[in-house]
């Protein structure tokens, strides 16, 4: 089938839009990381679908499809944690504070990292790690070596300048081979989709409503825990841990939120604790969030 009939099954309104077949939609997401297609028609196509409203089996093709070109390398006690591709600007990071805490635990962490991504324009992992050394147990992936071909995606994705399937797809694609996982979530129907479309590739999965849809806290929110297709929702506060800090809502500096992460505030490393006891629970050294709190305290 020609590239054109999946634009015509995304891009002609309700009354002729479809849904893809899996074989089609793992052609159509084959051309598009190939670039087999001109990028006039990847674009026309990831609109069409973003409107559409991709199908969860959708984005299980197409989800499929990219774990055949990813190049994997274990990291073993691993957790593999789903920042998004297009940065964060409101807060800073926490992750550079956050490992010191799981070393005694033997746990490491995994993020993944590439060129700015539509549609946020924030401070990129990328970026972070180019700016702030790691500790030993937070491991790096740049995906120009791990899946190039997405990658290589970041050109037309950035002229596109909309979120797009992939910003979903992206977030855990697991190139360290994880055993556990923390996403994060802005709405709770996405809890289950996530579930869906990642939840096989670990022992254990959390998500979070985290700050700018990455898996850090920093205010009251809710997390989700899936046993064995049983999700059961949680909350944690940081106030009953004795954290007062106050989140921006407003875009900061890059070069301001650089400094505010290498040289923390008391009130960011009690939030940095509290982030490494959430990632015990998706460790499973507990269920507990005070407990872990108490184990990483």
């Amino acid at each position: 089938m020609g590239f054109h009939e999946y634009i015509r099954a995304v891009g002609t309104g309700p009354k002729s839009n479809r849904e893809l077949s899996v074989e089609e939609m793992s052609d159509a997401m084959e051309s598009i990381l190939n670039q087999t297609v001109r990028p006039e028609q990847i674009s026309a196509f990831l609109l069409g679908w973003r409107v559409r409203l991709e199908s969860i089996e959708e984005l299980k093709a197409s989800f499929d499809v990219c774990n055949k070109y990813i190049s994997r390398t274990t990291v073993e006690n691993s957790i593999e944690l789903g920042y998004p591709f297009d940065g964060k600007a409101d807060n800073p990071y926490l992750l550079p504070l956050i490992g010191k805490y799981l070393k005694k635990f033997d746990l490491n962490l995994v993020v993944s990292g590439d060129e700015l991504q539509p549609a946020k324009k924030g401070l990129t992992i990328k970026e972070l790690h180019e700016n702030i050394e790691f500790d030993s147990n937070i491991h790096y992936f740049d995906r120009k070596d791990y899946f190039k071909e997405l990658s290589e995606l970041s050109e037309i994705r950035n002229i596109l300048g909309l979120r797009t399937a992939f910003n979903t797809i992206e977030k855990l694609l697991n190139p360290a081979n994880s055993k556990y996982a923390v996403n994060a979530a802005f709405h709770k129907p996405y809890v289950v989709k996530y579930n869906e479309l990642f939840g096989k590739n670990y022992d254990h999965l959390v998500i979070v409503k985290g700050n700018e849809g990455t898996p850090e806290i920093f205010s009251k929110c809710k997390y989700w825990i899936n046993n064995d297709g049983d999700i059961t929702e949680h909350l944690i506060d940081p106030e009953f841990f004795g954290i007062t800090y106050r989140r921006s809502t407003t875009i900061i500096p890059k070069e301001v939120s650089l400094e505010m992460t290498k040289n923390a505030s008391n009130e960011l490393e009690k939030l940095a604790k509290l982030n490494a006891a959430m990632f015990l629970i998706a460790a499973k050294k507990t269920n507990d969030i005070k407990l872990a709190f108490e184990m990483i305290d």
